[in-house]
């Protein structure tokens, strides 16, 4: 892959990464003691604790908060990792054949470790 290639995707997950994080500060906050390093909240909803369909309400929230969390901390990991790999020359190389990636399935998944035919 040539350096023009690689200054665009890394860019584009520069861009994703930002992203990223700007979901995750929405529903959750930064917990160096999770391994993780997030932590889900109940958003902006303000609770008065003395009533018990709102507190219910709020668990109920970062329960769903907690879910989606996880999901954008997985896809957070595959961007750094994504990241690591152009700086380390690995970008764009499938980890299971060595081949290049395809192109366009770069495009659309830029974090992407394996190539169309291996992807089961």
């Amino acid at each position: 892959m040539n350096t023009k290639d690689l200054k665009y995707f890394e860019e584009k997950l520069l861009a994703e990464k930002v992203e990223l994080e700007e979901e995750l500060g929405e529903i959750a906050k930064t917990d160096t003691r999770t391994a993780s390093g997030w932590e889900a909240t109940a958003g902006n909803m303000e609770v008065d604790s003395a009533d018990e369909n709102e507190v219910a309400d709020k668990f109920e929230e970062i329960e769903e908060n907690s879910i989606i969390a996880k999901q954008l901390e997985d896809q957070l990991v595959e961007v750094k990792a994504a990241i690591d790999r152009i700086k380390t020359g690995k970008f764009g190389v499938c980890e299971k054949c060595g081949k290049p990636i395809e192109k366009g399935r770069l495009e659309a998944n830029p974090a992407a470790r394996i190539s169309i035919k291996h992807d089961h």
